[in-house]
């Protein structure tokens, strides 16, 4: 019994390195708006949830010469895995930057609350959304069951292979640019339509100021296209998001 007490604490100490890097990356949860009492209570309470699911797969490999070893391979799987979701959602801004250089509101900026710094205020409001999606869909429950299955996918046992994580990172941002391609595509084919329009239209009337009526014209035509196709960026999004995560917990 003496000696099972310290081998549990490090146990815990290991499924909490994962889980919380992971936590604090996770869309909705690890965003910068939140406390980080917050964060961290729900990320103890998680690793309470998970650790008697990912006990045997954590003390298998715990020795006291690798606990460090340990250690530091399940902070960087927590990160390889957190960064790979990350960059899906990170794809929302840049298709909001996308969008916002389309409508003509590439100009107009605000301070992103979920990861800080300037970004473009379409792109903010498009990331406020999708975190709001995620939770009304109950998507934050496939979250946790892949935090879950990332000990079948990448077992502890030191630092992971660079084969794997490099593949997993070179998917994850992969994925994350065709999403944004394809959340922005209304708006591109709309921004080359329209100023093929206009170029059409200086052409054919030279005289027409065609700046002063394009920049007002092209916010309004925007707005009005974002307004059709936004559920369908989100729906695109969602489902995206929601085949990454089943992939990674198996489901």
């Amino acid at each position: 019994m003496v000696l099972l007490i310290p081998e549990t604490a490090a146990a815990f100490m290991l499924a909490f390195a994962r889980v919380g890097t992971l936590v604090m990356l996770l869309p909705g949860i690890g965003e910068q708006l939140l406390s980080p009492r917050v964060r961290l209570a729900f990320a103890i309470l998680l690793t309470i949830v998970v650790f008697p699911a990912v006990r045997p797969l954590v003390e298998s490999g715990l020795s006291p010469d690798a606990t460090l070893s340990l250690l530091l391979g399940e902070i960087l799987v927590g990160l390889v895995i957190g960064l790979s979701v990350r960059m899906i959602v990170g794809a929302l801004q840049t298709a909001g930057t996308i969008v916002a250089q389309q409508m003509g509101l590439g100009f107009a900026m605000s301070v992103d609350p979920t990861m800080g710094g300037q970004q473009a205020a379409v792109g903010n409001l498009i990331t406020l959304l999708a975190i709001v999606l995620i939770f009304a869909t109950d998507l934050h429950h496939l979250a946790i069951a892949a935090i879950r299955a990332s000990y079948d996918m990448l077992p502890p046992g030191g630092l992971p292979e660079a084969g794997d994580v490099a593949r997993l990172g070179i998917a994850a941002a992969a994925r994350g640019f065709s999403l944004a391609v394809q959340i922005s595509a209304p708006f591109i084919v709309f921004g080359i339509l329209f100023n093929l329009g206009l170029g059409v239209l200086s052409r054919l009337m030279p005289q027409l100021p065609v700046f002063f009526i394009a920049l007002p014209a092209t916010i309004l035509g925007g707005a009005l296209v974002l307004l059709v196709v936004i559920t369908l960026m989100m729906s695109v999004f969602l489902e995206d998001l929601r085949a990454f995560l089943a992939m990674v917990s198996g489901l």
